[in-house]
């Protein structure tokens, strides 16, 4: 089942076209990538699919609701967890969550759970400022799963983190996949490789290609995954 159906979207920014008739279905329960180098177009589809953008033509359909004509209703079931880390730096880990499951009139049970898929029960009471980039990054996604969404973005959850933080948020998202809809993008194509079940290639606005990493290295004929994103995109560009 289709939780995501995007038709022929277009957006432009000007002179640039940012999204050239994209078309693209992403199943319910799916960990899906969004994967292209810097001006490819992942953020304005993003952005389009969260109601923070219009597009120009095209159709988008999320969990049977019509982005032209229910925004309101898409907007309360998804949340997206930014690049730049989302915490109030001077509240406390417990007081950032409790913050944000006020606003939503959510009771203890969703911050209590929070803390224990994110692990953050020996920093309750640090202020989010003293946290590690780890730390931090757990802190931004959680606050994003307090509203309870179906569908959570994923915009480079792990950037500039170690590998051992990098590794151990890994294993977190691996588990969030089982409850929500995922949309993540990276610039790490073995974070893409690991966690994905279905990437899309974007290159100039335009989807390249959609599938699974194994048929996207078949496809391209490449022993590994960086080597078959770097044919299509080349590809593209001749």
């Amino acid at each position: 089942m289709n939780i995501i159906t995007i038709d022929n979207v277009c957006k432009n920014y000007k002179s640039k076209m940012a999204l050239r008739n994209v078309s693209l279905e992403i199943k319910k329960g799916e960990l899906f990538g969004l994967l292209g180098v810097n001006g490819a177009g992942k953020t304005t589809l993003i952005k389009i699919l969260c109601g923070l953008t219009k597009k120009d033509s095209g159709s988008v359909v999320i969990n049977d609701f019509d982005l032209d004509k229910e925004v309101h209703k898409i907007k309360q079931i998804v949340d997206i967890s930014p690049q730049e880390t989302s915490v109030a730096n001077n509240l406390t880990v417990k007081e950032n969550l409790t913050f944000f499951a006020n606003i939503y009139n959510y009771d203890v049970d969703v911050i209590n759970e929070a803390v224990e898929i994110f692990d953050l029960q020996e920093v309750l009471n640090q202020k989010a400022k003293t946290l590690s980039g780890g730390y931090k990054r757990r802190l931004s996604i959680a606050i994003a799963l307090v509203s309870k969404p179906k569908i959570l973005f994923l915009d480079e959850p792990t950037l500039g983190l170690d590998v051992f933080a990098r590794r151990e948020l890994w294993n977190i998202i691996k588990k969030l996949r089982e409850k929500i809809t995922i949309i993540l993008t990276s610039h790490y194509l073995e974070e893409i490789e690991a966690l994905c079940d279905r990437v899309a290639i974007l290159s100039c606005g335009k989807l390249l290609h959609t599938g699974t990493v194994a048929q996207i290295k078949e496809i391209t004929g490449s022993q590994n995954f960086e080597d078959a994103f770097i044919k299509f995109v080349e590809a593209e560009n001749e």
